[in-house]
């Protein structure tokens, strides 16, 4: 009998407790945003810590370290396509950004473990895909919580860009548009049966894409 009532009562304190459970924000809210670019999926993750009047980089985020790139677990993206960097090919799928900031450049490293809480225990060069370095512009006006957003969009490229305190670090990929796009009238338009909207739309394409390699050349 004692052992009934005291698994009772421990199974009331569970309900109880459960009930009870505190709700707080936590102290860097964490994001989840998905952008296309082009014809191309992509979606990121992180935390987002605030500045509180700190000193950011080169204080609280040191130096010449690997940082997390946020807050609490690491920062990922993922990619829908391959995408490219600098003219190398990052292949679609998941990664975790780590950064190691500088006073005037950011390296931007894209890591193929993406399950890791910050920084890996044990740094592997291997599961580096793509390292790159882009340069650190200052911002006018500081910037209290820590963003990350993909801006500057065209059918081709975007920028995923970093910003926080008054720093601002951005870095173009390139999505494959135009490949995705030829592959899908080719396989419409080689059907007898494509309507005329097909056609309309394939052609459009085609115009559009090249007034804007023609401004592209001229903007050069």
């Amino acid at each position: 009998m004692k052992k009934i009532i005291f698994l009772i009562a421990l199974s009331s304190f569970s309900l109880f407790s459960e009930a009870q459970q505190v709700k707080t924000p936590a102290a860097s809210l964490k994001a989840e945003v998905e952008q296309m670019v082009g014809l191309t999926d992509v979606e990121y993750e992180y935390s987002r810590p605030n500045k509180k009047g700190r000193v950011i980089f080169g204080g609280l985020v040191p130096y010449g370290q690997v940082w997390r790139t946020g807050a609490n677990e690491n920062t990922t993206i993922k990619f829908g396509d391959d995408v490219e960097i600098d003219g190398k090919t990052i292949p679609k799928g998941k990664y975790a950004i780590y950064t190691i900031p500088h006073e005037d450049t950011w390296d931007v490293i894209f890591y193929s473990d993406s399950e890791n809480w910050g920084t890996p225990e044990k740094w592997d060069d291997k599961k580096v895909v793509l390292k790159t370095t882009a340069p650190v512009k200052k911002l006018a006006e500081s910037v209290e919580s820590f963003t990350i957003g993909i801006n500057n969009l065209s059918d081709n490229s975007a920028h995923l860009q970093f910003m926080w305190d008054q720093v601002l670090v951005d870095v173009t990929f390139h999505v494959p548009t135009q490949k995705i796009a030829n592959a899908s009238i080719d396989g419409i338009l080689s059907n007898p049966r494509a309507d005329a909207n097909a056609y309309y739309a394939s052609a459009n394409y085609y115009l559009q894409s090249r007034r804007y390699e023609e401004s592209f050349k001229l903007d050069q």
